[in-house]
């Protein structure tokens, strides 16, 4: 990835995909996309901005616009821009709102105090401390994300925050010193009890919500009866493939493409219809 450029100022004539984030929001263009063109921000006091790599033979600049900013504009969740983007488009919005969101959180040494500084061709803040020089890179976050199957049910739960009646697979992070297939089968017996075996690899994709990479699994149950941890989950089951309860429909999820495939092999069309 490139070297961070100058600000907003500097590059009020520059071509390219912007990708401005307010809190928690983006910056959306007249139909709902990214903005692609010359810089969006003219007559904002100038911004720093971040070069994060190119998309279809253009230059893409993240920049982080202040909460509360006077921008007479239309902001947007990037989830829903995330789930409308087709495939190749999601990367550079993954790579940009992690950047930022690091960049963001990295002012400063977690080593020492002191303030930390771009320098060079890289996506990398470097302590200005001398007798420490540590390097800040951007984080990654390992999450696991599984499909438990019993026949034709498959493991459903739902967490407290999700909105009423929700249901999805269970996910969790990776322990330090475990690997993806260990914290598969800890996730699951913490959440629920329950033992699985044959524990094998689907997919994985980014997920920069603030900077996980999600690794999907499927699994087989291998005994055990459901008893929720309350600190994890309210509710779980096993649902046949005909009575899905109400899940996430943010297509561009590994949660939804693991329900589908668990559909399909099944003789379901899921969503309904599709």
């Amino acid at each position: 990835m490139n070297a961070p450029l100058s600000d907003t100022r500097h590059l009020a004539d520059a071509r390219g995909w912007w990708f401005v984030r307010r809190g928690r929001e983006v910056l959306l263009d007249e139909t709902g996309g990214v903005p692609c063109g010359p810089c969006p921000l003219v007559g904002l006091d100038p911004l720093p901005v971040l070069q994060v790599g190119e998309f279809d033979g253009m230059p893409c600049f993240a920049v982080e616009l202040p909460v509360g900013a006077p921008f007479g504009a239309f902001f947007g969740d990037p989830k829903r821009l995330y789930d409308s983007l087709p495939l190749p488009a999601r990367t550079p919005l993954s790579r940009a709102l992690e950047v930022l969101e690091w960049d963001r959180s990295h002012r400063f040494c977690g080593s020492c105090g002191a303030p930390t500084e771009h320098r060079g061709g890289a996506i990398v803040r470097h302590c200005s401390n001398p007798a420490c020089g540590r390097e800040h890179f951007p984080r990654v976050s390992p999450v696991v994300i599984m499909a438990v199957e019993r026949g034709d049910e498959i493991l459903l739960g739902r967490s407290p925050h999700f909105p009423p009646g929700v249901f999805s697979v269970l996910a969790g992070f990776v322990d330090a010193g475990e690997s993806a297939e260990q914290a598969v089968h800890r996730e699951i017996f913490e959440e629920t009890a329950l033992s699985i075996r044959d524990v094998r690899y689907f997919a994985s994709q980014p997920w920069p919500f603030p900077h996980s990479l999600m690794l999907g699994f499927q699994a087989d149950w291998a005994g055990g009866e459901i008893v929720c941890d309350p600190r994890e989950i309210e509710d779980a089951a096993f649902f046949h493939v005909d009575r899905l309860p109400n899940t996430f429909r943010f297509r561009s999820t590994l949660s939804f493409w693991l329900i589908q495939d668990f559909c399909r092999r099944h003789g379901r069309s899921w969503p309904d219809g599709n």
